[in-house]
């Protein structure tokens, strides 16, 4: 049973990464979505379509402003194995908004990280085997070896430091307010993707 569903899940990526997008195409639907006030995803309101028009801004800020240190770029530029970072995400995502373009940063400094994008409501098989505590949180990195086709690891929906930040969060208040939204957007502001930037460089070790 286990074979079958490794092979199982190696059909559903395989069928996916068929479907993907890179992350320059990526940012050009996003633009062409805020140009027609539209948004990804089933459900298309204007709530969404805001948050749409809002990422573009923030990965277009961040697309500018993310920098790695000369250690970092060590890190990364060392990594001999060939991967393929695929990621679910959607345009309206706030964390992803903060989190894409530092990927994409890493992901610029060795050929051999593919970064390839999905949608998550187009890709609904993918998305439920990549559960975070059984929602469908996004953006979800799916780490795949090249070689062998294996899941080697996982990160998202967000940093390490944030995701403790939200548990705590939830824990002491049941549930996420707008007001600790606005915290959480203050953080990645502040961070400078440089949380994100640690997480993935762990990937590569």
């Amino acid at each position: 049973m286990e074979v079958q569903d490794k092979l199982m899940i190696n059909d559903i990526i395989k069928d996916s990464l068929n479907n993907s997008i890179s992350y320059n195409e990526y940012r050009d639907l996003v633009l062409n979505l805020v140009a027609v006030n539209s948004t990804t995803g089933n459900k298309k309101t204007e709530a969404l379509a805001n948050y749409t028009m809002l990422n573009d801004r923030r990965m277009k800020r961040w697309d500018k402003t993310v920098k790695l240190s000369d250690n970092t770029k060590e890190k990364i530029e060392s990594y001999n194995k060939k991967v393929t970072w695929l990621v679910i995400t959607e345009s309206w995502c706030g964390d992803a908004a903060h989190i894409m373009p530092v990927i994409n940063k890493v992901a610029e400094l060795n050929d051999n990280i593919d970064y390839r994008i999905v949608l998550r409501d187009d890709n609904d098989d993918l998305m439920n085997e990549f559960l975070t505590n059984g929602g469908r949180a996004i953006p979800k990195l799916i780490m795949i070896d090249i070689s062998s086709n294996e899941v080697v690891n996982t990160f998202g929906p967000r940093p390490t430091v944030a995701t403790e930040m939200v548990l705590d969060y939830k824990a002491q208040h049941g549930k996420l307010t707008p007001e600790f939204k606005e915290d959480l957007q203050r953080w990645y502001n502040k961070d400078k993707g440089q949380s994100t930037v640690e997480d993935l460089v762990n990937l590569l070790k």
